[in-house]
């Protein structure tokens, strides 16, 4: 395992353990998780802090037997350079065709397809905050217009802006490519769901509005999304985070035609890769 092999070089002669001997060994004094099962660190009762093996700590706090200790989480200088690479490259594969593309090419078809100029598409990113204003920056200087929807008003140059549920119908309606950036909170739990697909823009320059969704898996219903698909009120999606990860071989995700899956990695910075 990378992780305890990466923890046992920096550690020194502490020893490293892949979980408890009992809900109350008192061996373990710092707790590194990723998903932790519910009340696994309840009553360990040396335990000083817990550490989140990544970005994000909502799926630590997604334990509701928490233990009353401070929560760590992972500081990557490049994790908006990863998450802009990874938004502006699937905005690019969308918008210049690439799954019709490698379609082709799998049946030999010599076909030049439509395709519109970058001015005439919005990129809507829903959370605008840090992670959605670098990758709205790299965006912008190519060509495409910028929409941003956040929970309060932000002003920002070369993007329109919008805020709340008030100007959530606005925003989607503007939007040709949605981008979804949400931190998992009670409110955004499953926002990505029929009411919201069905509220973006319809007709659009490449044929339907696109989803990519490089925030957290629980922002997303997968039924409604391959709903969406199937009905053509989405023309495809690129999904980076799911509800159960790793994704479930049986998932009809895998093998829909119109859906891009990466392992989670959207955000994977250059720290993380070394462990």
């Amino acid at each position: 395992m990378r992780w305890r092999a990466a923890l046992e070089a920096a550690g020194g002669d502490r020893p490293i353990v892949l979980e408890p001997t009992s809900s109350a060994d008192t061996a373990i004094d710092y707790a590194v998780v990723w998903k932790q099962p519910p009340a696994l660190l309840e009553n360990l009762p040396n335990l000083k802090a817990i550490f989140s093996l990544g970005a994000g700590v909502d799926h630590i706090f997604a334990d509701k037997q928490l233990p009353d200790v401070p929560v760590v989480r992972i500081v990557a200088d490049d994790l908006s350079s990863r998450m802009s690479e990874y938004i502006v490259w699937r905005v690019l594969d969308h918008f210049r065709r690439g799954r019709a593309y490698r379609s082709q090419q799998a049946q030999k078809i010599w076909h030049e397809r439509m395709q519109p100029a970058a001015r005439e598409i919005t990129v809507g990113f829903m959370g605008f905050g840090e992670l959605g204003q670098d990758a709205a920056g790299k965006l912008k200087p190519l060509g495409f217009r910028i929409a941003g929807w956040s929970r309060t008003q932000k002003t920002v140059a070369g993007a329109e802006t919008f805020a709340g549920q008030a100007g959530l119908d606005g925003f989607l309606a503007a939007t040709d490519i949605l981008v979804v950036l949400l931190p998992l909170t009670t409110e955004t739990r499953g926002i990505i769901d029929a009411g919201l697909l069905s509220r973006l823009k319809r007709q659009t320059p490449l044929g339907g509005p696109i989803l990519i969704n490089a925030g957290r898996g629980g922002l997303q219903n997968e039924a409604a999304i391959l709903d969406a698909l199937d009905q053509d009120i989405l023309l495809e999606a690129s999904l980076d985070v799911f509800n159960v990860e790793p994704l479930p071989a049986s998932s009809p995700l895998w093998t829909h035609p119109r859906v891009f899956v990466t392992p989670h990695a959207a955000g994977m910075s250059r720290s993380l890769l070394k462990l």
